[in-house]
């Protein structure tokens, strides 16, 4: 029996932070938590410094990182992302695609299925998101117009059937057929989400009736206000305002979203509704400079700067190249969240959104042992995937 004990860490817990606490790991799983020390001899001992225990961070929207793409059709990309990231302190995160070729989702699918089975290191994948294609044409930012289609059921059918690790999908509700797609969802307990939309209010309430209880990576590529032969209609932003059952994903990059609309969010939706999300592309951990949206061979070129990723001709952004940490060191800097909140936002809330906090997103006795050491200024220095240290920087 495998046992560790971390001492001398601040340990964020749901409820408090625990001031020189320990906690104890026992083949993977917390098995206590304790202020002061702990008896537990034959435990391999890690000396937190004084620095925060957190729980790891989850991130339930993410494309890449480290030069990598999921759509890139290789094990070697998928890897690399997993490992990238966790040197942020993400201990899970749910891979996503963008609008394409049925193909190449399945091709993406067939990829996640052998590293799924394969015990890697690294952040672990809970599952696969399927961003698109069943978008409005205009809300469309960076995905590619060429594959932006309403839903078919018939094509949505195959592609659940083909694989068992989909759980969530993101499509606009008001196209036709979007709602049967949410109910589809909803049967075999996968997670509809409203994104790339122009839905009004009235189209997003019945959504919700069908099951879409997330706003994919809120503010971007939604609708808001807007006049129809003179007469006003709230949009989709107003519409996850309004509805308390809506939760909301969050770029806290610090360039998607000002601070006053991080603090906006905050007031309005508070840390039990918002999940902090990277939505990173390939360049996330990579110098700025040209890449590519999307797989290598066939994807959109980008240029990275000013810490995001843009189309050639700066029309929209193409995707965030951040790490989990920044999201929350930018909550509590830009937009005066408490640090207890900043970490819920990166762990139990996106875990209770993806029906895992069972297991993970929060430093519970039970669960996995997903933990996260990091300093005051959310640098983080050892990152643990169950028990297993997958980084550690050179000084802890």
């Amino acid at each position: 029996m495998e046992q560790i004990r971390i001492i001398n860490g601040q340990i964020i817990t749901p409820f408090r932070i625990i001031p020189e606490g320990s906690l104890l790991i026992r083949d993977g799983v917390i098995a206590a938590i304790s202020e002061g020390n702990m008896e537990a001899p034959e435990a391999r001992v890690i000396d937190a410094k004084g620095c925060y225990v957190s729980p790891g961070f989850i991130d339930i929207h993410i494309h890449g990182g480290g030069g990598h793409d999921f759509m890139d059709g290789t094990e070697a990309a998928f890897l690399g992302i997993a490992a990238l990231h966790a040197r942020y302190g993400t201990t899970a995160m749910v891979p996503t695609t963008l609008t394409a070729e049925k193909e190449d989702l399945l091709r993406t699918l067939d990829v996640f299925e052998r590293v799924h089975k394969s015990g890697h290191p690294g952040a672990e994948l809970l599952g696969i998101h399927l961003e698109g294609p069943y978008f409005a044409m205009n809300q469309r930012g960076a995905q590619d117009p060429r594959y932006i289609r309403n839903p078919d059921p018939e094509e949505y059918r195959a592609i659940l059937d083909y694989s068992p690790h989909i759980v969530r999908w993101s499509a606009a509700p008001e196209l036709p057929g979007a709602l049967e797609l949410g109910q589809h969802l909803r049967s075999r307990n996968i997670l509809p989400a409203i994104a790339h939309t122009d839905a009004v209010y009235e189209d997003v309430a019945k959504a919700v009736e069908c099951g879409y209880t997330l706003a994919t990576h809120f503010y971007s590529c939604m609708s808001g206000v807007m006049r129809k032969d003179l007469v006003r209609y709230a949009g989709v932003i107003e519409s996850v305002y309004l509805i308390d059952e809506i939760d909301a994903e969050v770029i806290a990059d610090g360039v998607h979203l000002p601070p006053a609309l991080l603090k906006l969010i905050y007031k309005i939706k508070g840390p039990d509704r918002i999940a902090l999300i990277t939505d990173a592309m390939r360049a996330a951990g990579m110098p700025p400079g040209k890449s590519v949206l999307g797989p290598l061979n066939g994807g959109l070129d980008v240029i990275v700067e000013d810490g995001v990723a843009k189309l050639p001709d700066r029309s929209s952004f193409a995707g965030s190249v951040a790490t989990a940490d920044r999201l929350v060191r930018n909550m509590i800097r830009m937009a005066d969240v408490p640090l207890p909140d900043a970490v819920r936002m990166m762990s139990l809330t996106p875990a209770r959104i993806m029906k895992v906090d069972d297991r993970k997103g929060s430093l519970t006795p039970g669960k996995d042992a997903d933990i996260v050491i990091m300093d005051a200024g959310v640098n983080v220095k050892l990152t643990m995937v169950k028990g297993r240290i997958v980084y550690q920087d050179g000084n802890q």
